[in-house]
């Protein structure tokens, strides 16, 4: 595989450079407006498409699409490529049509209404990942594959220079999680997790609280996430093997998984229900509320010291094998318990000495009330602010700051929900080490913090 050669980094380079001066990231003169002309923007003052930040799209499936839409509405942004092992099918939410191709069309009709001809041809399509990396007018990329296809385009991106869009939950092992913040650091890329909370004001507000004592010496976390396993694809009652269906790559869909016989239930929207490629509902929504927890604990460059209490229910199926009900503890140095089920109340509550605070998409609550009146002045813990998630990345792109959801964090909140994934499967409490990230004196958990991957797959060094 051909990697960037240096022109076209620096070819990259002088792109965001030149965002960066025009779209006023940087003055140029200190002390003045900057005022940049239509003329150098491009049309009635848009950015001109060779000077936006060029995207490619890896797997649009349902998210992917969704996201591929949110970034077409920033005119910063030019969609170039896009890419998917399926060429067009169903199984993605309520059994609805997803793909390259349905993406291309996306893409060309969005970009030709903005035409004088009303027509548009120039996003490319793409079966291989791989290939979207290797493009040399690729300045970033998004990552919306399964969980078990997270961790090798993001390495091999991160060495060819490309900055990073993934959706949680950020890798499907510790080890690959591990892997991917390395890569990122190492070639100094800017990376953002999907865990969109990061960018809600209500969760921001509610951290805040903790992070500054509002709610007295913090005693306690309840993270409330979804149980079982719905047919989200609308294909449950096609669980048994079938032919592949024309323009589907199943094996390069697979990867690095084990290989298995192709059946629809098994792609799409419902792969988050086998081990195989997901951890299920605690590991599918582990890059949200839990996230948080850490967000609000301060703890989101660390971790848990015991994981213990694990107690799974699985329910007996011929494909979708995980847990259908959930509840563990993870014990912080601190004395901080944080306690995930899918019992709890759906969202976040911190409890503390003097007070709680509950936060949930949409809703914020507060004893007493009087808290979700809080102001924050000089000394306070303040948290990064971003308004739109997707605004936020470009916005980093262009500046080279960090994201309000970086990479290192996805990693260390994604490692309780799988370090509580082992515990259950092995009916046993742990003892981790959040430094050296290793499970102490139990060979068999932390011998599961990794999988072997399928050849000829390897995890990039």
């Amino acid at each position: 595989m051909s990697m960037l050669d240096q022109s076209t980094f620096n070819l990259g380079r002088s792109r965001r450079q030149f965002l960066r001066t025009t779209l006023g990231v940087s003055a140029a003169v200190v002390g003045f407006p900057q005022i940049v002309p239509s003329s150098v923007l491009g049309l009635n003052g848009a950015t001109a498409p060779s000077n936006r930040i060029a995207i490619g799209m890896i797997g649009t499936g349902n998210q992917g699409t969704n996201d591929l839409k949110s970034f077409l509405r920033d005119e910063r942004v030019q969609i170039v490529a896009v890419c998917d092992v399926n060429q067009r099918g169903a199984g993605y939410w309520n059994g609805g049509i997803a793909g390259r191709e349905p993406a291309r069309e996306i893409v060309e009709k969005y970009y030709g209404e903005k035409r004088p001809s009303g027509q548009y041809r120039g996003c490319g399509t793409h079966r291989d990942f791989r290939d979207v990396i290797d493009r040399k007018d690729v300045d970033a990329i998004e990552v919306a594959t399964p969980d078990h296809w997270h961790a090798i385009p993001t390495i091999l991106a991160a060495k060819a220079g490309k900055d990073i869009y993934c959706q949680k939950p950020l890798a499907l092992t510790v080890a690959e999680g591990r892997a991917m913040s390395d890569a990122v650091a190492r070639h100094n890329r800017v990376f953002q997790t999907g865990s969109q909370q990061r960018s809600d004001r209500r969760f921001r507000h509610g951290c805040e609280l903790v992070r500054n004592g509002r709610i007295g010496r913090l005693i306690e976390v309840e993270c409330g996430l979804p149980g079982g396993r719905p047919d989200l694809g609308k294909n449950g009652h096609r669980k048994l093997p079938e032919p592949v269906p024309a323009g589907f790559d199943f094996d390069l869909w697979l990867g690095p998984a084990p290989e298995v016989p192709y059946a629809p239930a098994r792609v799409g929207v419902n792969f988050r229900w086998i081990y195989d490629h997901s951890g299920g509902q605690l590991t599918d929504w582990g890059g949200h509320h839990p996230d948080i927890a850490q967000w609000g604990m301060g703890t989101s460059y660390s971790g848990p010291v015991r994981i213990r209490n694990a107690k799974g229910v699985w329910e007996e199926d011929e494909l979708w094998n995980t847990a259908t009900q959930y509840y563990f503890e993870a014990e912080y140095r601190s004395g901080v318990l944080l306690k995930i089920s899918d019992k709890f109340k759906m969202g976040v509550t911190f409890k503390g000495t003097d007070g709680w605070v509950y936060v949930n998409r949409g809703q914020i609550d507060a004893h007493p009330k009087s808290l979700l009146d809080e102001t924050f002045g000089e000394g306070d813990v303040r948290l990064p602010v971003s308004d739109n998630h997707f605004r936020n990345f470009i916005d980093c792109v262009i500046s080279r700051e960090e994201p309000v959801a970086p990479v290192e964090q996805a990693h260390r909140s994604i490692s309780i929900c799988h370090l509580g994934n082992i515990a259950m499967l092995l009916g046993r409490d742990l003892q981790w080490d959040p430094e050296r990230e290793q499970v102490i004196g139990d060979h068999s958990a932390h011998s599961m913090l990794n999988r072997p991957y399928r050849a000829p797959w390897v995890l990039p060094s």
